[in-house]
């Protein structure tokens, strides 16, 4: 039983508790209809790993989701369900009322940027966040975040991220260029970069990474096609030290074009570095930044020296004194440029087209250097020992204040010991090795190669003695830099610049097989952009407005009877031979082989007479083209014109010698073995004589054959350059007649095949020297079938014409 003292203490408490709680109120409600919804956005992220089947790999991918919800004065909804939302105030129970009319519209606005409902479930935002959309790609949801929220913000809108967003950009506050030039003369360290929230950041391995899974970027093709205004989302780490997640920024193409194009191929050989090294002659690299808005440090002198390449040939020389010529204006622009590459100590090569006066150009380049007071050692000329007569004459001629010396014959010996009282020493490529123990000390002021594809093969005797030689200043001349292939050019280069165009198994795998065996465009204009200071190249039809027309026709011709049944003969024999060797060799080991088979062929074209001195079938059975070319000279002699008659083969030059001699028809003739060139130039320049027949090796370079009104190329080869230069022995300046060109081409045989690969060869050397594009002229296995392809049927009742 309870005591009644404690009971009477249990009743006290209750009594105490029922006075403490306080009597229900009953609650008011007030309804509010005035408040506009603010829209707000939650932008968010989800990485993850998932299957690609595409790929057959597991890749990391990204989700992206945008929350929407309406704010209305601190109280957000989400949904179309609930015309209000709910608060308490006191004992007002407050019921804002929802604006659907309003809230579409913001609905509407996100549509209109292309937001969509998101369909499928995603960690980026849980459902609560809002209503959930999203964007149909990374490059739309870059596109919003850089186009259009900004414009939002302004309209008010709340934006929240979570911190796994991707695209909650930094953003980039300037960009930089910094030059350190303290390497030395020949090198300089050039750092691109951007700065964000104060902190200086190199481009070099932000966009390194980029690369490595955008290498399509290194491609000027794929990069001209993004427009200036896109923009690529690159991610640049956090500063050392700082726990935070690694920031992203937008760069636009705009920009980045040119740091790629221009810097592109150093981005994938410059691991881990924030700078790249470039020789002082890359300078030229900088002119295409220079339109970007970049804050520059340092480079004053590269930079200059950048504009100063670009704009070589912008400032004009003067003639200088004692010059016995008038130089025309692109004759003018290219003693400036001499002038220029000697200023900044630089070589060049001179690739006017033949006869448009290299010799000239340079001679009035070493007259200036002579009045200017530079020219204290002796300049040299290396040329074929055909051209000696040529420099003296032309030496003789507009420079004679400049005291000449040619090394020729056992006399040159004598000369050894006053090699520094000449002003210019002409010698050749045959003797230079000989002669290079007396040069090595020799000091020379500018090294001339005339003709300088005499040293393509870099290996040779005469190239290996050329890069020997000390000069202030290189230089090569040469209509023709670029015959076969681009290793050619290389070798030039090899002297002019050595390591400009790295060595040669860089040069190849860079240059030669994009060109030559994948017709890569992308890797021509970058080679073209590497040598286009260092070049000059003009043609006839660019420069010479005041030289006559010249017209090329093919002459087509029939084999004789007796030709056709050698020629299938041959053919056959030739192509069992040739199969034989490519199944053994390959394509690429058989090239002995496959010239040897080409060269049979062309001569049975030719005359049956040059692949044997015994042929007794009748007379005009030995060739059609023979027969074809005595009755074209009978006409063309009719007519009063001057023909130069090239022929590769000295037998064939000889038979067409007899022909002439048979019909009492004078003429002049020039080959390897004619002692005095001078001579039967000089009856056929005279008027004398109306055929001048030449070799092609002998005749291509040296002469000036103006006299000519017809050139005729009996035997044409796959080389056109060759034919080219021998055809400028006529078409040059000072010729005042139109020129005629025939090539005599035997119907159906290997001689018309070969016409398609002339003009494919013509295609590399347009392709580098003129900027244009390259065509892939490789010999390949459908070549060789065409070249070794059967007669076609006789053709009966054809014209010779």
């Amino acid at each position: 039983m309870v005591p009644q003292s404690q009971v009477v203490k249990f009743s006290h408490r209750i009594h105490t508790l029922n006075r403490q709680i306080p009597t229900p109120r009953t609650l008011s409600e007030k309804i509010i209809d005035g408040i506009a919804p603010t829209p707000h956005l939650i932008l968010g992220s989800h990485e993850f790993s998932a299957y690609v089947p595409q790929t057959g790999r597991m890749q990391r991918q990204h989700q992206h989701r945008a929350a929407l919800s309406f704010n209305y004065d601190g109280i957000r909804a989400s949904g179309r369900q609930g015309k209000e939302v709910t608060r308490l105030d006191g004992t007002t129970s407050q019921r804002i009322q929802r604006h659907t009319e309003i809230e579409s519209q913001i609905r509407q606005t996100l549509q209109r940027l292309g937001f969509k409902v998101a369909t499928r479930q995603s960690k980026a935002l849980p459902e609560s966040a809002g209503d959930l959309l999203e964007l149909a790609s990374e490059a739309a949801w870059l596109r919003f975040m850089l186009n259009d929220l900004p414009a939002l913000r302004e309209q008010g809108w709340e934006i929240e991220y979570t911190d796994d967003f991707a695209f909650n950009l930094a953003e980039v506050d300037d960009w930089y260029a910094q030059i350190d030039e303290a390497s030395g003369r020949d090198w300089f360290d050039l750092e691109l970069g951007i700065e964000v929230n104060g902190q200086r950041l190199s481009l070099l391995p932000i966009l390194l990474n980029v690369l490595r899974s955008h290498p399509e970027l290194l491609n000027p093709a794929q990069l001209h096609k993004r427009r200036d205004d896109e923009q690529l989302l690159v991610q640049i780490p956090a500063p050392a030290g700082e726990a935070r997640r690694s920031l992203q920024v937008a760069l636009p193409y705009g920009r980045l074009k040119p740091v790629l194009a221009t810097l592109g191929d150093f981005y994938l050989r410059e691991p881990g570095e924030t700078s790249v090294r470039l020789p002082t002659l890359d300078a030229t690299r900088l002119n295409a930044l220079e339109d970007l808005p970049l804050s520059w440090q340092g480079g004053e002198r590269v930079r200059g020296l950048g504009e100063r390449l670009r704009d070589i040939r912008l400032q004009p020389a003067q003639t200088p004194d004692g010059l016995n010529a008038i130089l025309r204006p692109y004759q003018i622009e290219g003693l400036s440029w001499m002038q220029a590459l000697r200023e900044l100590e630089v070589g060049g090569i001179l690739a006017d087209d033949m006869g448009l006066g290299k010799t000239l150009q340079t001679l009035a380049h070493l007259l200036s250097e002579k009045n200017a007071g530079r020219l204290t050692r002796p300049a040299m000329v290396v040329m074929p020992t055909s051209l000696i007569p040529n420099w003296q004459d032309e030496a003789e001629r507009f420079a004679p204040g400049l005291r000449v010396l040619a090394l020729q014959g056992i006399g040159r010996r004598k000369h050894f010991d006053n090699l520094q009282d000449y002003d210019l020493l002409l010698t050749t490529y045959a003797l230079l090795p000989k002669d290079l123990a007396h040069f090595k000390g020799l000091m020379l002021h500018v090294l001339i190669l005339d003709e300088a594809q005499y040293i393509k093969s870099p290996g040779s005797k005469a190239a290996q003695a050329a890069r020997q030689l000390e000069a202030r200043q290189r230089l090569c001349l040469s209509g023709t830099p670029l015959e076969n292939h681009l290793g050619e050019l290389w070798s030039l280069f090899h002297f002019l610049l050595p390591g400009w165009l790295g060595d040669a198994k860089a040069f190849n795998r860079d240059y030669r097989v994009p060109i030559e065996r994948q017709g890569n465009g992308e890797r021509l204009q970058h080679l073209n952009a590497r040598i286009k200071p260092f070049l000059l190249r003009r043609t006839k039809e660019q420069v010479a407005t005041e030289l006559p027309a010249k017209t090329e026709m093919i002459h087509w011709v029939e084999l004789s009877d007796a030709q056709r049944d050698v020629y299938e003969t041959m053919r056959l024999a030739m192509d069992q031979k040739v199969r034989a060797e490519i199944t053994r060799k390959g394509v690429a080991r058989s090239q002995i082989i496959i010239l040897e088979a080409l060269l049979k062929l062309r001569q049975v074209c030719c005359d049956l007479r040059l692949i044997n001195s015994e042929a007794s079938t009748a007379r005009g059975a030995h060739s059609g083209k023979l027969a074809s070319l005595m009755e074209m000279l009978e006409e063309l002699l009719a007519e009063g014109r001057r023909v130069l008659l090239f022929s590769q083969f000295t037998s064939m030059l000889r038979l067409i010698e007899a022909e002439l001699q048979q019909r009492g028809i004078a003429y002049a003739l020039l080959t390897g073995e004619t002692r005095d060139r001078r001579a039967p130039v000089q009856d056929f320049q005279s008027g004398q004589l109306q055929i001048f027949l030449i070799s092609l090796k002998a005749g291509g370079v040296g002469l000036n054959l103006t006299a000519a009104d017809t050139v005729i190329h009996y035997d044409p080869w796959w080389n056109p350059a060759a034919e080219n230069q021998a055809t400028d022995r006529a078409y040059r300046i000072g010729q005042e007649k139109p020129v005629f060109v025939y090539k005599l081409i035997t119907r159906g045989t290997v001689e018309e095949k070969i016409q398609q690969l002339q003009q494919e060869k013509s295609a590399l050397a347009a392709g580098v020297l003129d900027g244009r594009q390259a065509g892939d002229w490789r010999l390949a296995a459908e070549d060789i079938d065409a070249l070794l392809a059967p007669l076609p049927g006789k053709r009966h009742g054809a014209s010779a014409r």
